[in-house]
């Protein structure tokens, strides 16, 4: 870290390191009836009726095949292989194995009785080192994904980059090279060129703020810079590559709607003091600002360039205007809350805030506070903010770390955080929020990033040493909810 970051979402914690025990099992493929507010047939009644159930993944967690069929390694390859990384030294090698195993995944997607499936493409699978060569095996391989979801008819929703950068790029310094935002410009025309005539729609980027500050300034993503600098130098080259793709998706694919994803964070403040107050309000600039300000008002947020606006590259003329193009959609990938306090020592950098304790102690395995209202609250502050699209929420789920008893996986603090944040979109949309659709995270056990394979987010269990995939209770409770959403 930085001689005095901000603060961010737990990364790890003891707690977390524990996991949970199993708890009492349900009987082997039934889903025990829920009574009152979680019956899944009442709650779907309360969504419009083209709402769209879906799950989500990413192509470095679930993929594997790292180096079959002309894929290159991304930065992840390599720093998942670095020692004291990841937990365990887990790598994404074979991850689920996903890659050998598409068709027995759609079937298990089909089976879930969702209408909408969100992935990400693989930039080292198409553009192999980053710029040059195309790769067309690796344009096959999303051609059969894409056909088998028409096939099935389920909806496509791709993002073009999920965190897995083509190693070779860091040879020019990675998302701090200007460089950079140009040669994603050309993998989204060539992938979207491709591809697009079966995608229902297209995100740019999924969660900006990891692929910056969590890489670059907190060193516990790929690259694993801590560094402000760089930090900064991410910030915009990635904002600039959103617009470029932006422009090189509505010239090859023009009909596609072209969104952003975004993990918003739901700052609350520790106390009502005015301290606490603005404290919170320079974690909104800090950790939310400096990416919907230049997408959605087409600058940075004035106090974040009070602070480090010396230290900012080269905005080159024209930059904000390329970054702010108008989009069809955004997408909100929210988790959990974060409690501020104002940070009064010498030394503290913009934005000067320290963390404050959770509300209550319900909290999931991987350690984040539950709070399903501070969802609410961030979509109404996000449109009082920003003149924004339609909504998709992209990303939402728990790590509930209970494991396989005689075939069956009763994961209820899962199923609860599902149904609690479900109820809150639904109030949103009630008060007239144009959100369009729900995507669990995530539809199996994956790598997760710096927690290897410990955390477990998946609807589906996993064994990594068998492959074999199992509907966990929460992914029973879904089935019957996008099922009878579908009516």
């Amino acid at each position: 870290m930085t001689d005095k970051p901000t603060i961010l979402p737990t990364v790890q914690s003891e707690a977390s390191k524990a996991g949970t025990s199993p708890s009492k099992t349900l009987q082997a493929g039934t889903l025990q009836a829920k009574a009152g507010p979680q019956n899944p047939v009442l709650l779907a009644g309360r969504f419009p009726a083209d709402f769209v159930f879906g799950v989500a993944t990413a192509a470095y967690q679930i993929e594997g095949a790292a180096r079959v069929d002309g894929r290159r390694p991304s930065i992840w390859d390599a720093f998942s292989k670095m020692p004291g990384r990841v937990h365990d030294g887990d790598t994404g090698d074979i991850a689920c194995d996903h890659y050998n195993r598409l068709e027995q995944d759609l079937d298990l997607i089909q089976s879930l009785g969702v209408t909408g499936y969100r992935f990400s493409i693989a930039w080292p699978r198409i553009v192999p080192e980053g710029t040059g060569r195309i790769n067309e095996k690796g344009l096959d391989f999303y051609d059969r994904l894409l056909d088998g979801l028409n096939a099935r008819g389920i909806k496509a929703y791709a993002t073009l980059y999920h965190w897995d950068l083509p190693l070779t790029l860091m040879g020019d310094g990675g998302w701090t090279a200007r460089s950079t935002s140009y040669a994603f410009q050309r993998y989204a025309k060539v992938a979207m060129a491709r591809l697009g005539d079966r995608i229902d729609a297209v995100a740019t980027f999924n969660e900006p703020w990891c692929s910056v500050w969590l890489s670059h300034l907190y060193g516990v993503h790929a690259p694993g810079e801590r560094n402000i600098e760089a930090a900064l130098a991410a910030l915009h080259v990635t904002n600039l590559a959103h617009g470029l793709a932006v422009e090189a998706i509505r010239h090859v694919a023009p009909n596609v709607p072209v969104g952003l994803v975004l993990n918003a964070h739901s700052v609350i403040a520790a106390s009502d003091g005015a301290e606490d107050k603005a404290a919170a309000e320079r974690a909104f600039s800090f950790h939310n600002g400096v990416f919907f300000d230049p997408v959605f008002k087409g600058d940075y947020p004035q106090d974040f360039m009070a602070a480090y606006g010396d230290r900012m590259p080269v905005i080159e003329a024209g930059d904000l205007a390329i970054i702010s193009q108008r989009l069809d959609w955004w997408g909100l990938n929210y988790y959990t809350p974060m409690r501020v306090a104002h940070d009064a020592s010498p030394e503290a950098a913009f934005p000067a805030v320290t963390g404050a304790p959770p509300a209550s102690d319900a909290k999931t395995d991987i350690g984040w506070e539950i709070h399903a209202p501070a969802m609410g609250s961030l979509v109404e502050t996000l449109y009082a903010r920003y003149e924004l699209p339609q909504c998709y929420v992209t990303e939402n789920g728990a790590c509930d770390n209970t494991g396989l008893v005689d075939g069956v996986v009763d994961d209820r603090m899962r199923l609860d955080y599902y149904w609690q944040h479900l109820s809150v979109t639904a109030d949103l949309i009630g008060k007239g929020y144009p959100i369009r659709g729900y995507f669990a995270w995530s539809l199996m056990d994956n790598f997760e990033w710096a927690e290897g394979y410990r955390m477990r987010f998946g609807l589906v269990h996993v064994d990594y040493e068998t492959q074999a995939r199992t509907i966990k209770a929460s992914g029973e409770w879904y089935r019957a909810l996008a099922s009878a959403a579908a009516g």
